[in-house]
C-alpha cells in the first residue's frame, strides 16, 4: 500500500514539473512588468512636478505625455493582475493534482480547466503587455530631442 502512495506521489511530482517551470515563466513577466510600471510612475511624477511651472505649447505637451503615461500605467497594471491570477490558478493546479492524489474524486477536469483558465489570463496579460510596449514606442518624441537628431544627421 505504501509503494503505490509512493509511486502515485512520484507521478504527481512528475507532472507538476511542467506547471513549476511556468510558474516560474510568469513571474519573470511580472518581474518585467513592474519595472516598466516602476518608470511610468516615476516619469508621472517627474511630470506632475514639472506641468504647473510650464506654459503654452510645452504645457500642452506634457499634459498629453502625462495623458499617455496614464494609460501606460493602467495596461501595466491590468497586464500584471492577469499574470499574477495565471500564477494563482498555476498554484491551484498544482495542489489539486496532489489533492487528487489521495482521494478517490476524479479531479482531471478541475486541472485542465485550472490550465486552460492560467493559459487565458497568461494570454491577456502578454497582449496588454504589447500593447503597453507599443504605446511606449510609438508615443511621439519631444520636439527639441528629433531637431537634436536631424541636426546631428547634417
Amino acid at each position: 500500500m505504501l509503494e503505490a502512495h509512493v509511486f502515485d506521489i512520484s507521478r504527481i511530482i512528475q507532472l507538476a514539473v511542467a506547471p513549476v517551470f511556468l510558474l516560474t515563466a510568469v513571474g519573470t513577466l511580472i518581474n518585467a512588468l513592474i519595472n516598466r510600471l516602476g518608470r511610468s510612475v516615476d516619469r508621472r511624477r517627474q511630470l506632475e512636478e514639472l506641468v504647473p511651472a510650464m506654459e503654452g505649447e510645452t504645457r500642452q505637451r506634457m499634459l498629453d505625455e502625462l495623458y499617455m503615461v496614464a494609460r501606460r500605467v493602467r495596461l501595466t497594471l491590468w497586464s500584471i493582475a492577469f499574470a499574477v491570477t495565471s500564477a494563482l490558478l498555476v498554484c491551484l493546479l498544482i495542489s489539486f493534482a496532489f489533492v487528487g492524489a489521495f482521494i478517490t474524486v476524479d479531479l482531471a477536469r478541475t486541472v485542465a480547466a485550472l490550465f486552460i483558465g492560467s493559459m487565458g489570463m497568461l494570454t491577456l496579460s502578454l497582449l496588454l503587455f504589447l500593447r503597453e510596449v507599443f504605446l511606449a514606442a510609438m508615443a511621439m518624441p519631444h520636439p527639441a530631442s528629433v531637431q537634436g537628431f536631424l541636426d546631428e544627421r547634417k
